[in-house]
C-alpha cells in the first residue's frame, strides 16, 4: 500500500485492534481485552456488538468468551466443533426461553461425549449448573453419551463399546448395556436410567449429583454429529412430567440446529451433498485433541 499523507481513521484502527485480540486468542472475555488494549469496557462492548453485528464475531453462551467468526473458507476444510457451538449457539438460547431448565450440546471423541456450548449461564441456578465447555461426558451414564451412542451406526457403536469395556466385564453387562441402547432407539430420547455397572467416566458423579436429564440426538444424513440435554433437580419434577412437558421442544431444537448445520455447510460448499457433509464431521471428530479431564 502507498504511503500517503493522510490521517487514519482512529476508531476504525481500535476496532481493528479488538477484531485482532479475538482472532489471536480464539476466545477472550471482555475483561481481557480491557486488560490487553486499555480500552473501557462500554467501548469495547459497542465494538464487539459492531463486530457481531457485522458477522465477524460471536459470543458463547458457556462463559461468555468471544470467538472469531468461522469464514466459508475454514468451513469447507472442516466442520469443526467450534462451527457447529457456533451455529448451535442462538437455538440454545432461544431453548432457554422456553424450558425451565438448562442444556449442553456435546460432541463425540474417542471415549467421551465433550460439551461445546451451554446455555446453563442463563439460569442462574445452583442446583443445575452445567459445563463448562470442555468437560467429558461418559457414553453410558449419561443421557447426552447414550443418546449419541444408541443412535450412531453400528460400526461406529461397537468401535466405541469395545474402548470401553472393562478388561473382566461383569456377566450380562454387556447385554444389558445393548438393551438400553435398543430402547433408547425406540422411544425417542435417551435417559440417565437405568443405570449401568461398567465403571466408565462420570458414573460416581451421576449416582450422587441429584439430577435427571433426557437427551437427544442432531442428526445429519441421518446419522448423530451431536447430542442435546436437558438437565433438572431430580427433586423439583418427576422423568415423565418433565419430558411430558419439554421433550417436543428439545426434539424440535435438535431437529433445527441440524438444518442449520447443513445450510452453512451447503453455502460453504456450493451446495455440497449431505454425504460429504457428514464425512466433514467425521474426520473433524477423529482429528479432534481433547482438553485434559474435568469431571
Amino acid at each position: 500500500m502507498q504511503d500517503r499523507k493522510v490521517k487514519t481513521v482512529r476508531a476504525l484502527e481500535r476496532g481493528l485492534d479488538v477484531l485482532l485480540q479475538v482472532q489471536a486468542r480464539r476466545a477472550a472475555s471482555l475483561h481481557e481485552m480491557h486488560v490487553a488494549l486499555g480500552l473501557p469496557k462500554a467501548t469495547l462492548l459497542r465494538m464487539l456488538q459492531t463486530l457481531g453485528q457485522k458477522g465477524l464475531i460471536w459470543q458463547r453462551l458457556a462463559d461468555g468468551a468471544y470467538l472469531p467468526h468461522v469464514d466459508a473458507r475454514a468451513r469447507s476444510q472442516a466442520l469443526t466443533l467450534e462451527h457447529v457451538a457456533e451455529v448451535a449457539s442462538p437455538w440454545l438460547k432461544a431453548l432457554s426461553t422456553r424450558v425451565s431448565w438448562p442444556s449442553v450440546l456435546a460432541m463425540p471423541r474417542l471415549d467421551h461425549m465433550e460439551i461445546v456450548e451451554t446455555n446453563s449461564p442463563l439460569f442462574r441456578l445452583d442446583s443445575a449448573t452445567l459445563g463448562p465447555v470442555g468437560v467429558k461426558l461418559s457414553y453410558i451414564h449419561t443421557a447426552t453419551g447414550r443418546a449419541y451412542l444408541a443412535a450412531c451406526r453400528e460400526e461406529e457403536r461397537e468401535a466405541i463399546i469395545t474402548r470401553l469395556r472393562p478388561r473382566n466385564p461383569q456377566e450380562g453387562s454387556e447385554a444389558d448395556l445393548r438393551a438400553i441402547l435398543a430402547e433408547t432407539r425406540s422411544r425417542g430420547y435417551a435417559a440417565r436410567e437405568p443405570l449401568h455397572p461398567w465403571p466408565d467416566r462420570s458414573r460416581q458423579l451421576v449416582l450422587r449429583d441429584g439430577r435427571r436429564s433426557m437427551a437427544v440426538p442432531i442428526l445429519l444424513d441421518g446419522a448423530p454429529v451431536a447430542s442435546i440435554n436437558i438437565t433438572w433437580p431430580a427433586k423439583r419434577g418427576t422423568d415423565d412430567a418433565v419430558m411430558l412437558r419439554h421433550l417436543g421442544a428439545l426434539k424440535h431444537t435438535a431437529r433445527e440446529i441440524a438444518m442449520a448445520i447443513e445450510r452453512a455447510a451447503l453455502a460453504a460448499e456450493g451446495r455440497a451433498p449431505s454425504g460429504a457433509i457428514m464425512a466433514q464431521f467425521t474426520a473433524a471428530s477423529a482429528k479432534s485433541v481433547s482438553p485434559g479431564e474435568n469431571s
